[in-house]
């Protein structure tokens, strides 16, 4: 990795930090889903980044995968276990970071520490050359010291320029086997989810989170319209996931767009990621580079 790259992943992740910092302390009871991402999307781009993807906003079972709507009326409730996912990038080089918050009371948080030390642990681990397998190891036989038990089928995930899940998976239990191995300078999100429940995540419904499929499959469109749409898409949003409120100027009724998009193949949209037997779930997030003897975590402030 060259100094230029390396300095560009570092600013990324000291303004993801802060952001979700800032955000963080903005959750409480009475105040709307919609505020918090808003704001923490705005300090993000008014420090000189862009957004990697649209905050994630999951609460108690839900583990990942929910961003307000440009209408959303949720609001957050004494007791919830707030997960805030934070994305941020500079010319591309990623930073992805994660915290649990729970909205005023404390009967979460050992299993919030679980996570975290998790987190902690598998950090530690890290360097190149590791078998990924070794991390996963690590994580779940933490988190069960808790109490709780890993999410088995949510991984942190390895990054590219502009790209967010570039394809090598980081477990978080000793039976995924992987003979993955990272190399120097290789750019890491590291995601231990903990719960109550049975350790597994089901899809629900729709995240108002998506991203672009391939242009090609644009080309077999007949529908002008959809065409046009799924352009603009691309020029604005590339092939990095958005969010419907990011593009609501781009049609009359972009809820309608969006579901033609998706029909159409031209799209994915994101379930959101429901733990199946009804857990509550925390997650702590990092994004790392890789280096020989360790790794350096780029989301501090």
């Amino acid at each position: 990795m060259d100094d230029d790259v390396y300095e560009k992943y570092l600013r990324a992740g000291k303004i993801a930090a802060e952001a979700r910092d800032a955000g963080a302390e903005l959750i409480k009871p009475g105040v709307s889903f919609l505020e918090i991402a808003e704001q923490v999307e705005s300090k993000i781009l008014k420090s000189g980044a862009s957004l990697s993807f649209p905050v994630n906003i999951s609460i108690n079972e839900l583990a990942a995968h929910y961003s307000p709507r440009n209408d959303d009326k949720l609001v957050f409730k004494r007791g919830d276990v707030v997960k805030l996912d934070v994305g941020s990038h500079v010319d591309g080089y990623i930073a992805d970071t994660a915290i649990t918050i729970e909205v005023e009371t404390h009967g979460y948080d050992d299993m919030i520490k679980a996570s975290a030390d998790a987190l902690d642990a598998a950090i530690d681990l890290m360097r190149g050359g590791i078998n990924l397998s070794e991390i996963g190891k690590t994580v779940e036989e933490t988190i069960k010291s808790h109490g709780y038990s890993p999410i088995d089928n949510l991984t942190g995930h390895s990054l590219e320029r502009y790209e967010l899940h570039s394809g090598m998976s980081v477990p978080s239990v000793s039976n995924m086997v992987s003979q993955a191995k990272p190399k120097i300078g290789d750019a890491i999100a590291i995601e231990p989810f903990a719960t109550n429940g049975s350790g597994h995540v089901i899809s629900g419904k729709g995240s108002n989170i998506y991203m672009l499929g391939s242009p090609i499959k644009s080309r077999f469109i007949r529908d002008n319209r959809s065409k046009i749409l799924f352009n603009k898409m691309r020029a604005r949003f590339g092939t990095l996931p958005f969010a419907q409120r990011w593009c609501k100027d781009m049609s009359n009724d972009i809820n309608m767009s969006l579901g033609r998009l998706s029909f159409l193949g031209l799209i994915t949209h994101y379930p959101q990621l429901i733990e199946q037997n009804g857990g509550i779930v925390t997650q702590k997030e990092h994004t790392v580079i890789v280096k020989e003897d360790g790794c350096e975590v780029t989301t501090t402030t």
